[in-house]
């Protein structure tokens, strides 16, 4: 599934799409806010993609590439998963190469993943943010999200327990 909006292009992830996602999933201010560290190994960001492609034609998850419209750039990924279709609920992601960020891209492209969301009958999203990631908490509030709860020592990263929160929108 395609989603289209001003400036972007939602394409389903492919292996092709490795090259231009490594070096976002390579760099560690991108990744501060993620579970794991930045990835080293190109051959890691193949299987991601591997595994995110067959759960898009499994229609157990949506993940898309983010390019713009002008220049096809990949900025970064984005995605609707954990879907849950006997009770209407998904989580929803999103990750933007650091030269893209503050331009509203990632509004734009989750604009448009929250709209199909909707369109698919999901009536509850959720995601979990990092303490400490403040960008992205603002822009869940902008698209709606509610602050649900606090999640102590919730992800194992390196050895450190780091805290999140759950947010949540109701379709």
């Amino acid at each position: 599934m395609i989603l289209e909006t001003e400036r972007l292009v939602l394409a389903p992830v492919s292996l092709a799409d490795s090259p231009d996602v490594y070096p976002i999933l390579g760099d560690p201010e991108v990744m501060a806010h993620w579970d794991i560290a930045e990835i080293e190994d190109p051959d890691l960001v193949d299987q991601m993609l591997t595994a995110q492609a067959r759960a898009v034609s499994d229609e157990t998850g949506y993940f898309w590439s983010i390019r713009r419209v002008s220049d096809s750039e990949l900025l970064g990924l984005c995605d609707l998963s954990d879907i849950d279709r006997r009770h209407h609920r998904a989580e929803v992601g999103f990750i933007l190469g650091k030269r893209n960020w503050r331009q509203g891209y990632a509004h734009e492209a989750m604009q448009a993943v929250v709209n199909f969301a909707s369109n698919q009958g999901i009536q509850r999203l959720w995601a979990r943010t990092h303490i400490g990631n403040e960008s992205s908490e603002k822009l869940l509030v902008k698209l709606g999200f509610e602050l649900e709860g606090y999640l102590r020592g919730h992800v194992d990263r390196d050895g450190e327990r780091r805290d999140c929160r759950l947010w949540g929108l109701l379709l």
